[in-house]
């Protein structure tokens, strides 16, 4: 690594602080009249008072006017780019535990991207904790100014360093449950905080409304509202509180990052960093919701652009959307980093800048603020381009405050440094308590003929069967091995059925692979159906790790820069599930996977389907459970199942006009074609929709009530509804609120979910739940390129996906 060092006491290590660069930059070094620090020392004032950025109790804006003109042209660039710690730390071997730097690399990687600091490696915790201090001890302590970087790690379900491993976001949406996603955020950022990471790469705000590409797992779903409110309850459970030994005036621990801005999830043909066709309406009415909710109403201090380019222009250099929505509409003051390389795309994929210098220049004076690495770095031409006069130093002036400004808000100028008891912080039976609660909300119980589930004390043997079974398959943009730490659907019908003493019988055959057409252990898989009182058939995609992920010669049907051409089940596992089924053993089907699964045999003719979107750590056991009746399952579908790909779009908030339902056609179970016309053999209708789910009790709806009929356009309204437990079980509902538009200038979608709540109502019992709506949830954008809440007749409902069980009309005059 050249010249190394070993740091034994890290407060301790001092280089010699330097002008560096800036001496050019400023030319005489002498004392001069209009400034009030001197160009020699720039960290201190003329007249020997301490510098106001260098105050923790003086107010941000007041620390960044005073910092900014202290720095020289390359300090400032230095502050838009993303560092490595493998610039100064040895990351290519996951268990390599040497406790020692590079100073030579140290020097060099800060010198010129200091802003922020990616340390997103697995790697032994000690390891991580001595490469941040020995980085943020050298901008602190060796550096003129003395600012400090931001660390950064990914964090879409959980803290991807051995942190708890949480289910991919569209599992966690599932569980229709903002506040306990909340918990569940506040516990990554605590396993991040602790070790000195400063930023975490979520929530993904995307919508999955194509659901060919394959990172449909790390969206919450198809639905803006629902995408707000989960991404919301991410961003503050990620922020809240602050680091330790900082002032007041730090407004957050670790700052939450939203991605993709925007509308990245519907990209053309379902592949990944395509262009996304659609115009402002679009923009407005589904994809920037969830930012403007989460994101600027919450309180987020980085969003990250996307790779690709919306209505022809790359979204890493959309001035429509940076500069005119986010920062003088929305008026939003964090910082916009853009996703790895994705400046370089200008170049090699959009074609609209031939030069490093071109795509700099192109993203700065847009509003994009920092570089993330991954590709050429192009604002390390930025120095030149302003010298040059090319680019006006007031961009890079705008981007740095942004910058400065997050760190501030983080408090990392008194305090940027890892605890000495981080590990007191990591993984904790109370963070694994509250995952276990939030696996079993996430389980979806989607068909349950003749109430076959729970499975009763009657029960003497069940099979488990299928590829899904006895592996642990979690999300992409987890760390690798990350399953190591997860619990089977086997290890998990085991353990719960040994935790009560139960006689049942287990009969495992995997019966095949997930990517095999293989018929060879279908008569093992077969035999333990025949064997068996109820057959358990768990079949899905699958992802793979961070680093599995990207290495040759490995295989997944979802992840990033994994897009199918198809939904349908990969390889034998259709004719396994249709070979089970055939035994005439009750059969129950488990999707486990990253988005939905188009195979609606399935659900026309087995006893039970269950979905579980990629699990936790604990999934194993919370499919056990859910399966048994020790939790009674109360997810709810984030996204609707076409029946097959060609069906698709699926989403159920279509603009009104988008499923005409006039003659569907169909093939029958005996294969005679039953031609229509929408579509000629099939139905648009989805196999299941947006927000459907079942319990093991039975919910009903009285009294729905407005808090006002009729209101003005800018009245805010509330709904209320008594639900009652008429079931023997205990159970929670997910009591969702929908409205229609009836009438209105443009078109507007059939309907839209404007509000939820998850209540626990015990078996016998009601409980009475009101639902806010904000007027604004109303609005239409008009064709005069306005929001506005029009008056008119307005169709609300209460229910559960496509039933209506109870439904009133409120009227805005």
């Amino acid at each position: 690594m050249g010249a190394t060092r070993r740091v034994t006491l890290l407060g301790a290590f001092i280089l010699a602080a330097t002008v560096s660069a800036g001496a050019n930059v400023f030319g005489d070094l002498s004392v001069r009249d209009e400034l009030h620090f001197p160009l020699y020392a720039r960290a201190t004032n003329n007249d020997g008072s301490t510098p106001t950025y260098k105050n923790a109790n003086a107010s941000i804006e007041d620390r960044i006017n005073d910092l900014l003109p202290r720095m020289t042209v390359e300090e400032k660039v230095a502050q838009l780019m993303q560092g490595d710690i493998d610039g100064w730390m040895n990351m290519s071997d996951p268990l390599d535990d040497t406790l020692t730097y590079n100073a030579t690399g140290l020097e060099e990687m800060l010198t010129t991207k200091a802003g922020a600091i990616w340390a997103g490696y697995l790697a032994p915790w000690d390891k991580i904790v001595y490469a941040i201090e020995v980085g943020q001890r050298y901008l602190m302590e060796n550096t003129t100014l003395g600012i400090p970087g931001i660390v950064q790690s990914e964090g879409l379900h959980g803290f991807t360093d051995n942190g708890t491993t949480w289910p991919s976001p569209i599992g966690l949406a599932a569980s229709f449950n903002a506040p306990l996603l909340q918990e569940a955020a506040t516990t990554i950022a605590t396993e991040a905080e602790g070790l000195g990471y400063s930023q975490l790469f979520a929530p993904v705000l995307d919508l999955s409304r194509e659901l060919r590409w394959g990172r449909v797992e790390e969206n919450y779903g198809e639905d803006p509202f629902l995408t707000s409110q989960m991404g919301r309850a991410y961003v503050e459970g990620i922020q809240t509180g602050r680091r330790r030994n900082v002032s007041d005036t730090a407004t957050a621990r670790v700052a939450a990052t939203c991605k993709h801005y925007a509308a990245y999830g519907s990209p053309q043909g379902g592949l990944n960093i395509a262009p996304v066709h659609g115009g402002e309406r679009d923009l407005r009415t589904y994809y920037l919701k969830p930012f403007e909710y989460a994101c600027v109403d919450g309180g987020a201090l980085s969003i990250m652009s996307a790779y690709a380019s919306y209505d022809g222009v790359p979204l890493v250099a959309n001035k429509f959307l940076l500069t005119d929505v986010l920062r003088n509409e929305l008026n939003w003051t964090g910082y916009v980093t853009t996703d790895a390389g994705s400046v370089d795309l200008l170049i090699t994929t959009h074609g609209v800048c031939p030069t490093r210098e071109c795509a700099a220049k192109l993203v700065v004076e847009n509003g994009l603020s920092m570089e993330m690495g991954g590709g050429t770095y192009t604002y390390l031409t930025l120095p030149d381009q302003i010298s040059a006069g090319l680019v006006n130093i007031s961009y890079v002036d705008e981007a740095v405050k942004t910058v400065l400004r997050t760190k501030f808000s983080l408090g990392l100028f008194e305090n940027p440094y890892p605890y000495p008891d981080y590990a007191e912080t990591l993984r904790t039976q109370a963070t694994r308590d509250l995952l276990h609660q939030m696996e079993r909300e996430a389980i979806i119980l989607l068909e349950n003929r003749n109430d076959l589930l729970p499975l009763g004390s009657n029960i003497s043997s069940v099979a488990l069967i299928g590829p899904q079974s006895d592996r642990v398959s979690l999300g992409d943009y987890v760390f690798y091995n990350a399953s190591n730490n997860g619990i089977s659907p086997l290890t998990g019908f085991q353990t719960y059925l040994a935790s009560i003493n139960s006689s049942v019988t287990l009969n495992f055959a995997e019966g095949c692979k997930l990517w095999s057409y293989s018929e060879d252990e279908f008569s093992y898989a077969v035999s333990a159906a025949q064997n068996s009182d109820v057959a358990v058939v768990m079949v899905g995609t699958w992802s793979l790790d961070q680093t599995l992920l990207w290495t040759p010669g490995t295989n997944a049907t979802t992840g990033e820069g994994r897009d199918e051409s198809d939904l349908a089940l990969v390889g034998a596992q259709m004719e396994l599930v249709q070979r089970i089924q055939a035994t005439g053993t009750p059969t129950v089907v488990v999707f486990v996977s990253g988005k939905p699964v188009t195979e609606p045999w399935i659900q026309e003719n087995v006893d039970a389907v269950i979905q579980q979107f990629y699990p936790g750590e604990l999934g194993g056991l919370a499919i056990a459970e859910v399966i048994f009746g020790a939790a009674n399952p109360s997810g709810r579908l984030p996204v609707s199942f076409p029946r097959n790909v060609g069906t698709a779009p699926a989403f159920y908030n279509y603009y009104k006009g988008g499923r005409p339902l006039n003659n569907p056609g169909m093939i029958t179970e005996n294969l005679t074609m039953v031609f229509g016309s929408q579509y000629v053999l099939d139905t648009p209708v989805p196999t299941w929709s947006f927000g459907h789910g079942l319990s093991y009790t039975t919910f009903n709806y009285t009294n729905l009530e407005l808090s006002s009929n009729t209101i003005g356009t800018t009245d805010d309204f509330n709904v209320t509804v008594t639900v009652h437990n008429a079931g023997s079980r205990d159970g929670a509902e997910v009591v969702q609120v929908y409205m229609t538009d009836l009438f209105s200038s443009v078109v507007t979608p059939a309907m839209e979910l404007i509000g939820f709540e998850k209540v626990n109502i015990s078996s016998g019992t009601s409980q009475t739940v009101t639902i806010p709506v904000r007027s604004k949830q109303l609005a239409v954008w008009t064709v005069d390129r306005t929001w506005a809440v029009e008056p008119g007749n307005f169709s609300i409902w209460v229910g559960t996906s496509d039933t209506k069980y109870l439904n009133t009309t409120l009227t805005v005059e």
